[in-house]
């Protein structure tokens, strides 16, 4: 097994047939840099994937689900846990995460191709997918 950082992976270029990171990348040091990493390493042709929470859009569930996001879930974590501080700064990452069109402007920034989105359980996560261009 290896230890590393996303932001510094020790393989060569074009390693890996694809790419998959879940619940991760809002939690990269620095995220161009992992997402740049990340296309180093993949072959020409190859699939990124992300799963990673986002921000739900649509009222009222928006609203109740930030609530509960944002005050139960941090009081039952923690509670359960003992590890309130893990509860509290969950939700603070995935507010500050860019998600949707933003991470995808982020993905094409870094070269990926036909980047795309998919939001799932009404917009709580997010799957995220484009390719390293073959040329």
């Amino acid at each position: 097994m290896e230890e590393g950082t996303a932001e510094h992976l020790r393989f060569p270029d074009d390693t890996f047939d694809a790419v998959m990171v879940a619940f991760g990348i809002r939690n990269f040091s620095n995220l161009q840099q992992g997402l740049s990493e990340m296309f180093r390493v993949l072959r020409p042709g190859g699939p990124v994937m992300i799963l990673e929470f986002s921000k739900p859009r649509r009222a009222p569930f928006k609203q109740v689900y930030s609530f509960y996001f944002t005050h139960v879930l941090p009081l039952l974590g923690g509670a359960i846990s003992k590890n309130r501080e893990a509860y509290q700064y969950l939700p603070s990452t995935v507010e500050s995460f860019p998600d949707g069109e933003h991470l995808v402007r982020i993905l094409t920034g870094e070269g990926f191709v036909g980047p795309y989105y998919l939001p799932l359980t009404m917009g709580i996560a997010t799957i995220y997918i484009a390719e390293k261009p073959t040329h």
